[in-house]
């Protein structure tokens, strides 16, 4: 067990967030255990508090609370099944980066009770340094479609910075109850988070309430099945926690089979509508780190594959190689 320690930011470490640093240099400090030491003000960042979501800039202090010294780092154990899992889900792949199609119901990172998730298998592909790759952005655990992890640390900032700063295009698909009016518009709204029953949730909010962040994201109806279902193409500006399923919900449209934000009173679906939410990370286009531009789109998991093909909804027809807005 170590003292209190005081350790400087590296540049190479610029945007990195508390918990993936901390799961750098002590990797053996559990997720549950970091979590206790930042509520209790004892992990501070230039002496002030900080959450698990901090980002950290270079020149920076950390300061590190009495934890077990990680002495030798420990060899990467590599679960070949994991391994094999995640080459598997790869669309895209480079020296900086692998784009997955990150399946329906895996879990982007471990919470209370989750076990198995996308970041836990990440070290089963370690760089030539024997360092896991490192994810730079999320998706919700029943979302599926592109994910963006990083191979590198370097990597990590310059795509950490990419989404950021918004200059990532992401286009989402869903299947959501009933018609949008207008067809195609703009979503904007502050939205906090609130505890519930079930847990927290986001809920939109008034201007200046506390905790209120600003989200906003464009919606376009590409196909209709009657007045009951239609499918929409989303594209989110900002990047708040359940933005497009909180819209969605807003409009009087919610996303079918959400568990937290579906609000239709005695709702009865479609014979042969598959369970399961219906929300899919179709595209994204980012800058890379050599100048040129990925842009990359993941099919459709099978659970909305099905729905599509339930409702009447061709999703060939809407391909991005031949519609290069895809319909936003």
């Amino acid at each position: 067990m170590s003292g209190v320690q005081q350790r400087l930011v590296k540049d190479d470490e610029d945007g990195m967030r508390v918990d993936r640093w901390f799961a750098t240099h002590f990797p053996q400090l559990g997720f549950g255990r970091l979590q206790k030491l930042i509520r209790n003000g004892e992990v501070k960042v230039d002496k002030a508090k900080v959450t698990t979501s901090t980002r950290l800039s270079p020149g920076q202090t950390v300061r590190i609370p009495p934890v077990d010294d990680p002495g030798t780092p420990k060899p990467v154990r590599v679960n070949d099944e994991d391994a094999d899992f995640l080459r598997s889900l790869i669309l895209y792949e480079d020296d900086d980066i692998y784009v997955f199609n990150k399946p329906h119901g895996l879990a982007v990172q471990g919470g209370s009770g989750t076990k198995r998730h996308l970041d836990g298998m990440l070290k089963s592909l370690p760089n030539s340094k024997g360092e896991a790759p490192r994810l730079v952005h999320r998706l919700d655990r029943d979302t599926s479609g592109c994910l963006v992890v990083a191979k590198t640390r370097q990597a990590a900032s310059h795509f950490g910075t990419v989404f950021r700063s918004r200059s990532a295009r992401k286009i989402y698909w869903a299947i959501v109850a009933g018609n949008p009016h207008p067809q195609q518009g703009e979503i904007s709204c502050f939205l906090a988070r609130q505890s519930t029953a079930d847990g927290e949730q986001m809920v939109v909010v008034k201007n200046g309430t506390p905790g209120a962040q600003h989200s906003m994201s464009y919606y376009s109806t590409t196909d209709t099945a009657s007045r009951r279902f239609a499918w929409v193409t989303l594209k989110p500006v900002t990047g708040r926690t359940h933005q497009l399923r909180v819209h969605m919900a807003q409009l009087g449209t919610p996303i079918i089979g959400d568990p937290r934000y579906f609000n239709i009173e005695n709702w009865q679906g479609a014979p042969g509508l598959s369970e399961g939410l219906h929300l899919h990370a179709r595209r994204l286009a980012i800058p890379l780190r050599n100048g040129k531009r990925l842009d990359i789109s993941a099919p459709l998991p099978p659970h909305m594959r099905a729905s599509f093909e339930t409702l009447g909804f061709d999703a060939d027809r809407y391909d991005v190689t031949n519609d290069p807005e895809d319909g936003v």
